[in-house]
């Protein structure tokens, strides 16, 4: 039997072998992948594998993570949409598909999960800076990952109906959490973008504004803040799993980019976190 008393907010686990596996998985590898960012073990989109590629280049030992083993490259900014696109199509396309978004809360979370991926398109197009590029097989690993996370969300959203409503009902909160968090993700990826456009050079800055004054990665924060919205409006095992999953990767991956502009930039104030405002 399904513990309510002690996890009111979610709805019993479907029947379903897939979600609960996909559950498991997707928790676990975010989570390793965070751990992957702590130990230097970076993907080969990031500036930081970059950095290991010349450092490699030079006699470096350190490694690379999903990529950059001299398979065919994309412009960045062509990878990132390779990348985000299908989970777009995939949330959109679900509203066509007969009976698999019924009722208020799978209508809501299809169209949040609809926002995410067109605002991360929009950004991709008008928004960030891109000078490198990216193995294929990275933007396709990213583009199967965020494709089957999207889809399966839905199916668990799906599956869910009939089942047990949740004694404590967290839709419209999670509505609001996942406005704020999309908001702020925008608002601070408009700021980096800004590091390019003010300073005319590809060189990388210290980011100011906003909660770059704070923490080095207020993007991130952001971005778990919606992951966490889509887990309150679904309230699935699944949408939590993947919400946590990303928090850790994100966490991880924070902490690597403080440690990198700490050691690149000798003014980097030691005040600054890396993710949560004076405590991480």
């Amino acid at each position: 039997m399904w513990p309510s008393k002690w996890l009111p907010f979610l709805y019993p686990p479907p029947a379903s072998v897939y979600v609960a596996a996909m559950s498991a998985v997707s928790l676990v590898s975010l989570a390793n992948a965070g751990l992957a960012e702590l130990r230097g073990n970076h993907m080969a989109y990031s500036k930081f594998c970059h950095v290991v590629a010349a450092g490699a280049t030079a006699g470096g030992k350190q490694r690379q993570r999903g990529g950059g083993g001299g398979g065919a490259l994309l412009k960045s900014r062509d990878g990132m949409l390779v990348a985000y696109a299908p989970a777009l199509a995939a949330a959109a396309a679900s509203f066509a598909v007969p009976g698999a978004v019924n009722g208020t809360r799978a209508q809501i979370l299809s169209a949040a999960l609809a926002v995410h991926f067109l605002k991360r398109v929009l950004e991709v197009l008008f928004v960030h800076r891109y000078s490198g590029s990216m193995p294929l097989d990275t933007a396709a690993t990213i583009s199967t990952s965020y494709l089957l996370s999207t889809v399966t969300m839905i199916y668990a959203q799906h599956l869910s109906r009939g089942l047990p409503d949740p004694p404590v009902d967290l839709l419209y909160p999670g509505v609001v959490v996942f406005a704020v968090g999309i908001a702020g993700n925008l608002y601070h990826h408009y700021l980096l973008s800004r590091l390019r456009v003010d300073g005319g050079e590809k060189g990388y800055k210290i980011p100011r504004g906003g909660l770059f004054e704070l923490v080095t990665c207020p993007h991130y924060l952001f971005e778990i803040t919606g992951f966490f919205g889509f887990a309150m409006i679904g309230q699935t095992v699944y949408a939590l799993a993947v919400a946590t999953g990303t928090a850790a990767y994100l966490a991880g991956r924070s902490c690597a980019t403080r440690r990198w502009y700490a050691s690149k930039f000798e003014e980097f104030p030691a005040r600054i976190k890396a993710l949560v405002p004076f405590v991480l």
